[in-house]
């Protein structure tokens, strides 16, 4: 975030730096939804500007799926491997070893007065079964990139970060942002 705003007259401030603040209720139905409850949450509780995002996998094959589920596909508190596993047994038993898929970013400014902006981003990819690579977090080593000829797992982060739905997103808002504070 630092970098894609660089060029704008703004200080990124941490929630982190606020204290304990309580947890946003995330229970949208979109990514666009979730990231604007906490945008808004969070812009009252903080008394400041705020900007949030909401992420996830969408498998062709799975109509969707996990959406805006991904962080708790096989349950609220499932670690990633977990997903992961939940995530292969699906297609699996679809008969399926890979399908199209993407990785979606939503991010959602609100300041003080309520103001509302929004930018996404997409990274087209194919899930695969098996896994690839240790670099990365999440559904990573199973997010086959065709266009590198390998998973995001396998990419270092700088890599990441240029074809990444949540880039994309960033360099998105930034634009947006850029017209909203002249």
């Amino acid at each position: 975030m630092m970098d894609a705003f660089a060029g704008l007259p703004v200080e990124l401030i941490s929630l982190a730096e606020f204290g304990n603040l309580p947890d946003a209720v995330e229970d949208g139905q979109t990514f666009a939804e979730n990231a604007l409850l906490k945008a808004r949450f969070y812009a009252q509780q903080t008394g400041c500007a705020c900007l949030a995002d909401d992420s996830g996998l969408e498998v062709d094959a799975l109509d969707g799926a996990p959406g805006v589920y991904s962080a708790r596909f096989a349950g609220t508190a499932a670690a990633a491997a977990a997903n992961n596993k939940k995530l292969c047994r699906e297609l699996e038993a679809l008969g399926c070893q890979e399908s199209r898929g993407r990785y979606r970013c939503v991010l959602a400014f609100v300041d003080e007065a309520g103001q509302e902006l929004l930018s996404q981003g997409s990274c087209e990819g194919v899930v695969r079964t098996q896994a690839a690579g240790s670099e990365g977090f999440g559904y990573d080593p199973y997010f086959f990139v065709p266009e590198l000829g390998c998973t995001m797992a396998q990419l270092k982060l700088e890599q990441k970060n240029k074809i990444s739905h949540r880039g994309a997103a960033l360099q998105a808002m930034s634009a947006e942002l850029a017209g909203y504070l002249k």
